[in-house]
């Protein structure tokens, strides 16, 4: 598969890239896809909660009444699971949530996910670019001549830009990762994925890698 690459103002250059096949026209498979997805999510998350228990509520020290003659049903304690400002019974308690994947369906994920993206025709590619400064009406202008305004847009750079990041991230539905950095999550967690024209070569190289 070929692409055309755009310059900034949303013009042809003239030149195209052809897609490696073995990264971006692989037969997708939807289950690795679902586990990398899973572990990504399961690792962010904080796995802090926390809900005390019956031996861990204050007071409650002393039996509220006699064991006898008031008719009801005897108590030990106030903190009883099942009074008001009692504990809880089985409450959440700090865990660790995070999963582990190994590399061959790591890379397959992401393989399945980038032929997903290639194969939707949702794959935009752009010539370089860089900002001297943080710009973000100047990144917004790059999103609208290549009529991606609005839409929900991840785009891949070689090496990691703190200028293009900061001119992006106050752009809703618009992220700006490191090519080789960005997860199956990332890749299809977007409308349009849009790589710099040397991001690709990255990223080729990177599956290479062991």
């Amino acid at each position: 598969m070929k692409l055309d690459v755009y310059k900034i103002d949303g013009t042809k250059t003239g030149k195209s890239i052809s897609l490696n096949k073995d990264i971006f026209a692989v037969k997708p498979n939807d289950h690795v896809i679902y586990l990398a997805v899973k572990a990504h999510l399961a690792n962010k998350r904080q796995g802090t909660h926390k809900a005390k228990e019956r031996s861990e509520v204050r007071g409650g020290g002393s039996k509220p009444f006699k064991q006898k003659g008031r008719g009801g049903a005897r108590a030990g304690t106030t903190r009883s699971p099942l009074w008001v400002g009692g504990g809880t019974i089985f409450g959440p308690r700090p865990r660790n949530y995070s999963l582990t994947l190994n590399k061959k369906v790591k890379k397959l994920a992401k393989k399945s996910a980038l032929s997903y993206k290639a194969g939707a025709e949702q794959i935009v590619i752009v010539e370089d670019f860089n900002f001297d400064k943080p710009k973000t009406k100047e990144f917004a202008g790059i999103l609208k001549a290549l009529k991606l305004n609005g839409k929900k847009t991840l785009l891949l750079t070689k090496e990691n830009s703190i200028n293009i990041y900061k001119s992006g991230r106050n752009i809703p539905k618009v992220n700006v990762l490191e090519a080789t950095n960005a997860s199956t999550y990332d890749i299809l967690n977007n409308q349009v994925l849009v790589f710099q024209q040397s991001a690709i070569e990255k990223l080729v190289n990177s599956f290479n890698k062991n």
